[in-house]
């Protein structure tokens, strides 16, 4: 029996695709969870993990399979359906999940044979077995478990293709911010599997660095931050020291113990959710965690970078409380606070977020011809109607805000800082490119809000303002 997992390409948007930039290499990593499935299925079938972000495929070409497993993003779900409408075509059985499939159920099973709600891995097996008994169910509801459940991935597949291996250690988020589905799909308790797993897994990972994909390492309470620690403590006992980054809240900043452990144990940056420069932000998209006790975020960042590790934070532009100049505002927290990188988001009302919710119920979805559109759900453009700016002045922001923190003087000081912090010429080479990366993306956003979004907006007017809602392309000049 043979069995493909395929992770689709965003064919119109994405900027991940290795073989066409040296530099996408740094931001790609392997499907995870397909790689879980894959240790799950039993060996009597053979497995194909099959990857889209890695260069184009032709499906066809390939062997036909007696099953097709496919999971998605939001901004993926075209492309999955178009490539489940090709094997079924076939008469070959198509299953989908992850996140999107999960949050947009009925609409997933217009497009598959059987859709997995949920984290799979309490299901999969019975999935296998219905097929292969010809009973095979609509939908097969797998729900949040133990997290002893989650089976180590099988790193094998696909080696020596990626920069970075991948590995989650937890599961859940008890913050629920608004833009964020997280809770929804994952829970909002904090999960934590075995250490001594952790551990054992990470022996399995061949690339030389390693992205922990947790939504947040550490967690937010005394419990979480201890269980941190014994995992760090045991990777350096076991010499699972290779360098990582991470995702966590920026209480990563308030143990020296817990940083000392962690760069230890071969942490070299963490990703950090700022959100938004003001506290009226914070507070729309339900983060004041970040500012609590009157937090200085600038010493915050300076603690951690102290250890070595350097700091990633990330920002959302077109928050109802935002106003004109917003883009040089978040440039300006952003040098402020020291970070040696930053990424700023568009705010976008993903499935199953309260957001989303919200923004739906008051008519203020415009890229609302699904599913179609959902293929411009990548957090880089604007899909919905937003309080204070068009969609060509919230493109303007974005190119403010590149221009400015992304400057040749900019990188150029922030490099000499993160040579101050690590005296790691390698961490200074590190950070260089991954400046240079973050530039050309802008620059790439640029070039395509130049050509589409402004003429779609037509005279500066965000698409619900010209009467033209639905069924056209959202893009003037969609290729």
């Amino acid at each position: 029996m043979l069995l493909y997992l395929i992770n689709p390409d965003n064919p119109v948007v994405s900027i991940t695709k290795v073989r066409s930039s040296r530099l996408n290499k740094y931001r790609t990593w392997k499907p995870l969870s397909l790689m879980v499935l894959a240790r799950l299925t039993p060996a009597e079938w053979s497995i194909e993990v099959i990857d889209e972000n890695l260069g184009p495929v032709d499906h066809q070409r390939y062997p036909r399979p007696d099953l097709v497993g496919i999971t998605a993003f939001t901004s993926q779900a075209p492309r999955a359906y178009e490539i489940a409408s090709t094997f079924r075509e076939l008469n070959v059985p198509v299953v989908m999940g992850g996140i999107h499939a999960t949050m947009r159920l009925e609409e997933a099973l217009q497009y598959a044979d059987a859709v997995v709600t949920g984290e799979a891995e309490a299901v999969w097996q019975q999935l296998l077995e219905d097929f292969q008994r010809g009973a095979l169910h609509r939908v097969y509801r797998g729900g949040m478990g133990p997290p002893s459940r989650i089976a180590p991935a099988r790193h094998d597949m696909l080696a020596g293709r990626y920069y970075l291996g991948s590995i989650q250690t937890t599961r859940g988020c008890p913050l629920s911010c608004v833009f964020c589905s997280v809770t929804a799909f994952n829970g909002g308790k904090f999960r934590h599997r075995c250490v001594d797993d952790v551990v054992a897994e990470l022996g399995e990972i061949r690339e030389k660095k390693i992205l922990f994909v947790d939504d947040n390492l550490i967690g937010t309470r005394r419990d979480h931050l201890a269980r941190s620690k014994e995992l760090f403590r045991a990777m350096i006992s076991a010499g699972r020291t290779r360098p990582w980054i991470c995702q966590a809240t920026v209480n990563f900043a308030d143990d020296d113990e817990l940083l000392a452990l962690a760069a230890k144990a071969g942490c070299e940056g963490v990703y950090i959710g700022f959100e938004s420069p003001t506290p009226e932000g914070l507070a729309a998209v339900h983060k004041m965690f970040n500012i609590k006790d009157n937090r200085d975020l600038a010493a915050s960042v300076r603690r951690i970078q102290r250890h070595g590790i350097q700091v990633v934070g990330s920002f959302i532009m077109g928050l109802d409380t935002d106003r004109r100049g917003i883009g040089e505002l978040i440039a300006q927290a952003a040098d402020r606070y020291g970070i040696d990188m930053a990424s700023v988001l568009i705010l976008t009302p993903l499935p199953g977020t309260q957001l989303y919710a919200d923004m739906e119920r008051d008519g203020r979805i415009i890229a609302n011809n699904y599913p179609e559109d959902w293929q411009y759900y990548t957090l880089g453009y604007p899909v919905a109607q937003y309080h204070n700016f068009t969609w060509a002045e919230l493109v303007e922001e974005m190119t403010r805000f590149g221009n400015l923190f992304y400057s040749y003087p900019k990188i150029a000081r922030r490099v000499v800082r993160i040579a101050r912090h690590t005296r790691s010429p390698m961490k200074v080479l590190v950070g260089f490119v991954m400046n240079l990366t973050q530039r050309s993306s802008h620059r790439f956003h640029e070039r395509i809000y130049a050509r589409r979004i402004r003429s779609t907006a037509g005279a500066g007017l965000p698409l619900a303002d010209t009467g033209e809602r639905t069924r056209r392309p959202l893009l003037a000049g969609q290729p």
